[in-house]
């Protein structure tokens, strides 16, 4: 105890010592903090923490493994982080906290068997869309672009209805909902999202 009085005696003087020690411990404190926010950031943004913390493998997992964002003739695959988890810090951080709520779901039965999941999942789809809608489907357009597109190269209704919706400013979401997971059964009755 005796040497706790003495370094918190010496850590107190207002010498250069005790002031580059403290700064030296305060850096070495915020660099651990930041490495491991950054570490725990990028792990929880892979696939693999994605199906195994929320309630996914066994539901909507399975439905993206059947489409051309899994597999292709180009061997791009768009992960569940490419698509749901926006690459800028604070869009990020907030969509990790609406996750949370997933977690919470699966944590207090919630969403926990298909069932339940099914349950809900109209209402997850819902929030889900109406994010990517008011973001302009950022996370889609990290690869899809009106402006890269070569409608020439494209199937004549395709490009029709791509060149008119970039025309009406509409988004990717408001045509695309089921592209990499199957509908909920409600959809029909709320088009408007």
């Amino acid at each position: 105890m005796e040497w706790i009085k003495r370094l918190w005696a010496w850590l107190k003087k207002p010498s250069h010592m005790a002031l580059g020690v403290l700064l030296a411990i305060g850096f070495g404190v915020g660099a651990f903090f930041v490495i491991g926010f950054n570490t725990t950031m990028a792990l929880s943004n892979t696939e693999e923490f994605c199906i195994s913390c929320h309630e996914m493998e066994q539901n909507v997992y399975q439905e993206y493994m059947e489409t051309v964002h899994y597999t292709n003739r180009t061997g791009v695959r768009a992960t569940c982080p490419d698509c749901h988890v926006p690459h800028e810090f604070v869009p990020k951080m907030i969509r990790k906290i609406q996750a949370s709520k997933e977690l919470y779901g699966k944590i207090f039965g919630i969403i926990d068997t298909p069932k339940k999941f099914e349950e809900h999942r109209f209402e997850m789809a819902s929030n889900e869309w109406a994010r990517m809608k008011a973001n302009d489907s950022q996370e889609c357009r990290n690869c899809h672009n009106f402006e890269y597109m070569d409608f020439v190269k494209q199937k004549p209704v395709a490009a029709e209805i791509h060149d008119k919706a970039e025309e009406l400013g509409q988004t990717c979401i408001d045509c695309h909902k089921g592209i990499a997971h199957r509908l909920p059964k409600d959809h029909a009755i709320s088009k408007e999202l």
